[in-house]
């Protein structure tokens, strides 16, 4: 960026103000401190940086992906804990047990060593494992969209930096302004054809936009510092000024429902359908067979075979089965209402991109020409005396508003896009490859 100075706010106030900033940002923030030279802001031999790559090293970046690989291999885990069978039983009984003083105790006891194991019936196991690999899917999806969450605010952030880059450009041609017309007040008051308070105002004019001139430089490179905290990196990059006045994705279609956010309520779906199968499962009772070998005190010894299977007299576990059905039609209903709400958000944001980049069109083609002449026509009359310094600085000051309304109309563009992109899945490519390896690093929850 190029540094502009002059008036009474000359090269000292500039170094100043500058030395100011920089001790400012220095303190706030080492990765600020590092890019806080001004010498480093005139100078900015930096590569470009496109959306495409932003979102792409945030989504590398992501510090979630060591959470989602531990959280997919505790669901990994429970796969494996839900397919063993129960454990065995070995019990001892000691019966005829003789009361005191009865005589030989050894040779009354009748012991009996068994082995028992529930037999599962109904697909227990089965169900089990079916339910493990369903929560595995569901961390896979709420990951996706959380990942999906954070793209969106990476892409807004690029928005913003793109913005206050345009403001430092408005505040640049602002202090120009300043500039030249503080030059032509100041050969008036010197030609004793204006009072000396004209040539104070315009000064403190002068001071005034370079201050905030000072000040966009200062929030243009805190915006890109905030745009590469989303990899953890320092803004040694650059932005393409034809990015912020591109409009051309209001032209296109928008897609469907982003897959993922519907996945979220396809997977508790799958889940509490897997959940009544574990509870059909337990209602069929579970027999438990036992083979054993007793002792008896005449030194015999004799096989001994049992079983047991619970009686549902009470108890059919009927009310778990319809809970978990009744909690699957619900995330089923719950799905269908979020694409609907969905849709409807897609289709106000197609409208409102157009709608934005016709009025940014507008304002370029209609309202800054009409601008822009108002002022060349009043800074030609104050020249010959036909008009004051208050009619000078209005137009100057609605040509200045005209551009900014025009960069606020571009920045909403963007933040409209990010949040219809977001809305779509229009990134979802950029996540898929790490949510499919931490899957295959964990090939149990897709079985």
């Amino acid at each position: 960026m190029s540094i502009v100075m002059s008036g009474v706010a000359g090269s000292w106030a500039r170094g100043a103000a500058l030395s100011a900033f920089a001790l400012a940002l220095s303190a706030a923030s080492p990765a600020l401190a590092q890019t806080a030279d001004p010498a480093a802001w005139a100078h900015p031999a930096v590569p470009e940086l496109t959306l495409e790559q932003a979102l792409a090293r945030a989504a590398r970046a992501d510090p979630a992906r060591p959470g989602l690989a531990a959280r997919l291999r505790a669901a990994e885990a429970g796969v494996r804990q839900a397919d063993v069978r129960p454990n065995p039983t070995i019990g001892l009984t000691v019966e005829n047990l003789p009361t005191l003083g009865a005589g030989n105790v050894m040779g009354q006891t009748q012991t009996t060593l068994s082995y028992e194991q529930p037999l599962e019936r109904g697909g227990d196991r089965r169900a089990r494992t079916g339910l493990a690999r369903s929560e595995g899917d569901l961390i896979v999806a709420r990951a996706t969209v959380a990942a999906l969450d954070r793209l969106e605010q990476a892409q807004r952030a690029w928005g913003e930096a793109l913005s206050a880059d345009a403001l430092v450009e408005i505040a640049r041609q602002r202090l120009n302004l300043a500039e030249r017309f503080q030059s032509e007040v100041q050969r008036r008051v010197d030609a004793a054809r204006d009072p000396l308070f004209a040539g104070a105002r315009a000064e403190a004019e002068l001071a005034q936009a370079q201050i905030d001139f000072d000040q966009a430089e200062v929030e243009a490179r805190i915006a890109r510092i905030t745009l590469a905290k989303f990899w953890g990196g320092v803004a040694d990059f650059s932005l393409d000024p034809a990015a912020f006045e591109d409009t051309g994705a209001s032209r296109i279609v928008a897609g469907e429902v982003a897959a993922a956010d519907l996945e979220v309520f396809q997977a508790q779906r799958a889940i509490f359908e897997a959940q009544a199968r574990v509870e059909e499962a337990r209602a069929v009772p579970d027999p438990t067979v036992s083979i054993g070998v007793r002792h008896m005190w005449d030194n015999d010894l004799s096989l001994v075979f049992g079983g047991s299977i619970p009686l549902q007299r009470h108890h059919r576990n009927q009310g778990a089965i319809d809970r978990a059905r009744a909690e699957g039609t619900a995330a089923q209903a719950d799905a269908d209402a979020l694409r609907m709400e969905r849709e409807r958000e897609i289709a106000r944001l197609q409208v409102q991109l157009l709608s934005r980049a016709n009025e940014a069109r507008r304002i370029e083609a209609e309202t800054l020409p009409q601008a822009e002449r108002a002022v060349a026509l009043v800074r030609e009359g104050f020249a010959r005396g036909g008009f004051t310094y208050n009619d000078v600085m209005a137009a100057h000051t609605a040509l200045l508003q005209t551009r900014a309304r025009r960069v606020a109309v571009l920045q909403a563009f963007h933040n409209d896009r990010a949040r219809l992109d977001r809305l779509t899945g229009a990134h979802a490519d950029l996540i898929g490859m790490e949510a499919q390896g931490a899957a295959q690093q964990n090939p149990e929850i897709e079985q």
